[in-house]
């Protein structure tokens, strides 16, 4: 299973991890971008689940990719964050940075929304 579909199998467990879009496949060259059609289902509000975790009032995984990962229960080093925005191909900043981390956590945020999750924007911009 990809890190990814760890992330999202840990919020939504009854959900079919295998059906989780990372990141969208890139066009073949010369071919026009399509965007991937939206989920057919709404999975629930990704805050009142992530709230309700044990260890939740804590940290803060609405901001923190770090603390994001320590609440699922996940590896949350620069190695298995590195791995992470190499799934989703996310390659701003320096890895490790502040920049992004902040980059890297509103990525997976969308990439959540993307699939089904339900988020407010400030989660996904």
């Amino acid at each position: 299973m990809s890190f990814f579909g760890k992330i999202f199998s840990k919020i939504f467990p009854s959900a079919n991890a295998a059906e989780v879009v990372a990141a969208p496949s890139a066009p073949a060259p010369g071919a026009p971008a399509v965007a991937a059609p939206p989920p057919s289902i709404p999975l629930g509000d990704v805050p009142a689940i992530l709230d309700a975790m044990p260890g939740a009032a804590s940290l803060n995984w609405r901001t923190s990719i770090v603390d994001l990962l320590k609440l699922l229960g996940l590896d949350s080093s620069l190695a298995a964050r590195k791995e992470l925005a190499s799934e989703i191909l996310y390659s701003d900043g320096e890895p490790g940075s502040a920049e992004w981390n902040i980059g890297l956590h509103k990525q997976v945020m969308t990439r959540i929304a993307a699939n089904g999750g339900t988020l407010p924007a400030e989660l996904r911009d």
